[in-house]
């Protein structure tokens, strides 16, 4: 309640100093004419007192409250004193002024004839000495006059609202300018080295050849100059180009987003506290500029839609992963909601195998959550695939599409598992894309006998079916993951470069499938333990070696299991307990018996 006292502004003190001194009154003059009382002075003065207190409480809360509590603590009491009093009616005037102040909506159409009809006719009843249509005039001008300073409140407050919101979108603006042009100079640079360098270096390189064809002294020295000419050429290229890198890339990552919050603070006027936890390695661009754009959209919706006052950015460099946490002290939300800003988030991050998390509860303000795996970039590193299914028109398209990628490489497909399982002999691809249902040899059968004899190709099941005992079996077979024929281009490449880089990927509504087959089979032979979580064995089992201290790949050794499916199993047991990291997991698993210290 004091936190929202301290938000008010100078019209909430005018009408908080207006309570007073009418109150105030009251009481004096209650004690100076007190032989008149029906009641005790006491009573009085404590009814008053509550009239005054009461309302005013009720209006922190909701001004539909501190209507009601207005008309009837305050009417009520001016209808008392007036019943004694009958100069005491003009007491009411204050209340009739702030009842008009703080209604709102529809709460016109009770309030205005309840203040200026109902309430002087009850006067008039209690003391027909007074003149009804006088008091009529008077409670109907002072809420006129209330009207028209609400009108100012709403007119103030809309525009301390745009001034706010001009604030943050001149600094969104601003921001979006800023890694906008980073970012087209980054590919002009690009685009310029691919281009102009590699001409002049074609034409120093042709020169250089044409040397031992040149007879004559004059036609040497004339080369000679070429040659300089072009040399000093390029080097100027050289020089533009660094010229145009971005400002962001002469600093860290932890600079450019401590600098990125700093001007945030300093222009939407909200305190911002920034951490950075273990020592920082180099990222790709990619990475960089994915993390500077998740923490502007986290901090813009945190003041736009949160109406946040302090954000805690947290950067922590792990040795799997580098995380970007974003905690603020707004409202939050029932249900989130994504705008375009958070789904170009989750898709900046969704190229770079990694994934951007909202976690939001009504008080409890917003937290986004953005991580990407710890890898080198892979531009130069081409993924040579291979790919297996009985219908040529698959097998030709698959090829038209992934060929649009640089460091995708067809090089050879298959019309069955005998096939397949012969080109992996000749040509060891990277990653062999495989269909199910094919004829002579399956693809299930061709799984087996490639990771049997070249354990180092990777297979991605790639097919239309959603069997999730065939699914089980596959896993148990080495497959490395699992993607329906419906998948995205852009989904399937990056899934492929996950899979080459030792990575696990099951398509979600394929994973769903593959958990209940998991969890039943676990019940079947009583391995389900007793909790109200609904944690599974191997659930409690991979909590248990968590709280040892264990990484995901020294537990992923020791239960027999890839990485990845350990991490499955993480990520399910979190959200069943309703935690956020391992540190909430283990706590929670103490203190509910499932795990002992």
């Amino acid at each position: 309640m004091l936190d929202m006292v301290k938000q008010w502004f100078w019209y909430d003190w005018i009408m908080l100093g207006i309570r007073l001194i009418i109150s105030f009154s009251l009481v004096l003059t209650t004690i100076r004419f007190q032989e008149g009382l029906v009641l005790s002075l006491w009573i009085v003065i404590f009814w008053e007192i509550a009239a005054f207190s009461i309302p005013w409480v009720c209006l922190l809360l909701n001004y539909k409250y501190y209507l009601f509590t207005e008309i009837l603590l305050f009417g009520g009491l001016c209808i008392h004193l007036t019943s004694m009093f009958p100069d005491a009616f003009p007491s009411f005037l204050a209340s009739a002024f702030l009842i008009a102040a703080n209604s709102a909506h529809r709460s016109y159409y009770w309030t205005a004839p309840a203040t200026v009809l109902v309430i002087p006719g009850i006067f008039y009843v209690v003391s027909p000495d007074t003149n009804y249509w006088f008091m009529v005039t008077n409670y109907g001008f002072a809420y006129v006059m209330g009207f028209a300073f609400h009108l100012l409140i709403v007119n103030h407050r809309q525009n301390e609202t745009i001034r706010k919101q001009n604030a943050v979108l001149e600094q969104y603006m601003s921001q979006i300018e800023r890694i906008t042009l980073a970012e087209e100079r980054n590919r002009l640079s690009r685009e310029l080295h691919d281009t102009v360098g590699h001409a002049y270096t074609s034409i120093i390189m042709g020169m250089e050849a044409l040397r031992s064809e040149l007879a004559t002294e004059m036609g040497i020295q004339r080369l000679d100059s070429l040659l300089n000419l072009g040399r000093k050429s390029i080097e100027e290229v050289r020089g533009y180009l660094h010229q145009m890198d971005s400002p962001h890339q002469s600093l860290s990552l932890v600079q450019s987003l401590q600098k990125l919050g700093d001007e945030f603070q300093e222009h939407a006027r909200i305190h911002i506290n920034f951490r950075a936890f273990g020592e920082e390695y180099p990222l790709s661009q990619q990475a960089r500029m994915a993390f500077i754009r998740c923490l502007q959209e986290s901090l813009t919706n945190a003041v736009r839609h949160g109406q946040a006052t302090e954000i805690t950015v947290s950067l922590q460099f792990g040795q799997q992963d580098t995380r970007l946490e974003v905690h603020d002290n707004g409202t939050g939300m029932k249900e989130w909601r994504e705008g375009f800003g958070m789904n170009a988030m989750k898709e900046r991050a969704m190229n770079l195998q990694g994934q951007v998390s909202v976690y939001t509860k009504p008080g409890d303000g917003t937290l986004v959550t953005c991580s990407l795996p710890r890898q080198a970039e892979m531009e130069d590193d081409h993924i040579q695939l291979l790919i297996v299914d009985d219908q040529p028109f698959i097998r030709e398209s698959l090829q038209m599409l992934l060929d649009k990628y640089q460091d995708l490489t067809v090089v050879g497909s298959a019309e069955d598992g005998e096939q397949a399982v012969d080109l992996c002999g000749r040509i060891q691809p990277h990653v062999v894309l495989m269909d199910l249902d094919m004829p002579r040899m399956n693809g299930a059968e061709a799984t087996k006998m490639i990771k049997q004899q070249w354990p180092q190709i990777r297979v991605l099941i790639f097919t239309t079916f959603q069997d999730a005992e065939q699914a089980l079996d596959l896993l148990r077979s080495g497959a490395d993951g699992f993607l329906l024929k419906s998948t995205e281009p852009l989904e399937l490449a990056n899934t492929i470069r996950l899979i080459h880089r030792g990575g696990t990927l099951i398509d979600q509504g394929m994973s769903h499938q593959i958990f209940e087959k998991l969890d039943k089979s676990v019940e079947s032979t009583q391995l389900k333990p007793v909790n109200d979580y609904d944690l599974t064995y191997r659930e409690i089992e991979i909590l248990q070696l968590v709280a040892k201290g264990l990484g995901y790949k020294t537990i992923a050794s020791k239960v027999y299991l890839s990485v990845g499916t350990v991490r499955n199993y993480a990520s399910s047991a979190y959200i069943k307990l309703g935690v956020r990291n391992k540190e909430e997991a283990v706590q929670k698993a103490l203190e509910i018996g499932i795990i002992v210290s």
